[in-house]
């Protein structure tokens, strides 16, 4: 009887211990890609317009910026560079019909950059274009070469990177945000942002920790059960 309660008890700690890592968090995606910023009281927002939609005004500051990080939205990495409008464009003249918008892009550093390749020194533009001119018409003004894929998503800005295009380095979908312009408001409606709410099946390991608790509190009872009765 001994024997099959240390047996059942080095069951149940096995089946917690199993379920317990398999309830841990699975790391969080991150993905090698330009995501877009705008310059706003004194610091860098995250455009939640994509470049083939929005227009930008007279004065506005455009950020880019190219790094390894989580899908998109607000926890992606933001320029480094200051916007300071007044600074980055003092050298371009206002002219009649047309509007002056900064540029900042920012490469990020040799830990986000793909294989082979080294990241450019950040730099900074004003373009002049007409005054209905979107944020990809700008882009493409200051910062040639601009590639895309076939899906409409921004891979490189200045030639950079030569390859690759959001590529995945997790386990989860590529980042969104970053539409040609052909593509209106792009993939995700531009946003960048991630869904509201958990992921399809994130609710699995919750629900298989219960259930193994629940297991587990009933095969101790039926081991104390039956230990008392053979007393």
């Amino acid at each position: 009887m001994r024997a099959a309660l240390r047996f059942l008890a080095g069951a149940v700690a096995g089946l917690l211990i199993v379920l317990l890592l398999g309830a841990a968090p699975a790391q969080a995606a991150g993905y090698r890609y330009w995501s877009f910023w705008r310059w706003s009281d004194g610091g860098w927002v995250y455009q939640q317009q994509g470049p083939a939609v929005h227009v930008p005004a007279d004065g506005e500051v455009e950020g880019w910026r190219f790094a390894v990080s989580p899908d998109g939205g607000q926890q992606a990495a933001r320029p480094g560079p200051a916007g300071d409008f007044a600074a980055l464009c003092a050298g371009t003249p206002a002219e009649a019909g047309r509007k002056r918008v900064a540029v900042v892009l920012d490469f990020g550093g040799p830990a986000d950059a793909p294989a082979h390749e080294t990241p450019p020194e950040p730099r900074t533009a004003c373009a002049a274009v007409p005054t209905r001119a979107g944020s990809a018409e700008v882009l493409a003004t200051v910062a040639p070469p601009l590639r895309y894929d076939g899906n409409g998503l921004l891979c490189a800005i200045a030639g950079y990177p030569r390859t690759g295009c959001g590529e995945q380095l997790g386990g989860a979908a590529r980042p969104t945000g970053t539409a040609a312009p052909s593509t209106g408001a792009g993939p995700a409606d531009a946003t960048g942002e991630s869904a509201a709410g958990a992921s399809p099946g994130a609710a699995g390991p919750v629900l298989g920790v219960g259930a193994g608790l629940a297991l587990v509190l009933a095969v101790a009872a039926g081991a104390r059960w039956q230990s008392r009765r053979r007393r």
